[in-house]
């Protein structure tokens, strides 16, 4: 008797599966990292990736329309809102430094504010197999914002400190992050 696939092994096929045609543009090759995470059960990323039930159904048209996607989450992740009062900040932060208004840049937004309620690093909350996807992503569709990034600290953190420094506030209370003693902890290496 064969032992079942490991999420790695399901995570590998969801991706060859969706990536069987050819993807039109980066964020379709994004999204599909994503999506073969979620169908493996890895990320928080809950039913619909964070989307409503048209985007998700629009998404998956555009892109991903012959690959059969579930459309709750096969980890059973919900994400709680309610703990979320910044929600709003975070949807306003990155459609203002979004290179384009579109659809697809809609979904992306809903995708990085659900993981923005993970518990791990943002690449690895929105399944994502790298960090350097995610630089990558963000350097695409949020140039301006991603390029203020330039020490390289970590996403989720690097997002809530723009939130934070929109208000006026500074909650640290190093004179700057190079005498911090928390330094590690938000920049560097993520893997």
């Amino acid at each position: 008797m064969s032992a079942l696939p490991q999420a790695q092994d399901v995570r590998s096929v969801a991706y060859r599966r969706l990536t069987s045609r050819p993807l039109p543009t980066a964020n379709s090759e994004w999204l599909a990292f994503m999506l073969a995470s979620w169908c493996a059960g890895k990320g928080v990323l809950p039913d619909y990736l964070g989307l409503g039930l048209e985007q998700f159904s629009q998404m998956q048209a555009r892109f991903f329309p012959d690959a059969g996607l579930p459309s709750l989450a096969p980890s059973g992740s919900t994400l709680d809102y309610s703990r979320m009062l910044e929600k709003e900040d975070l949807i306003n932060l990155l459609k203002h430094y979004a290179q384009a208004d579109t659809p697809e840049t809609d979904w992306l937004v809903a995708i990085i504010v659900a993981g923005c309620l993970g518990n791990d690093h943002l690449w690895q909350d929105l399944g994502l197999w790298s960090r350097q996807q995610l630089g990558a992503m963000l350097h695409h569709n949020f140039p301006e914002l991603a390029a203020k990034n330039n020490k390289d600290m970590k996403w989720k953190k690097f997002l809530y400190k723009q939130l934070c420094e929109e208000e006026g506030i500074y909650v640290c209370r190093a004179p700057s992050c190079e005498v911090c003693i928390d330094y590690s902890k938000c920049f560097g290496s993520e893997d």
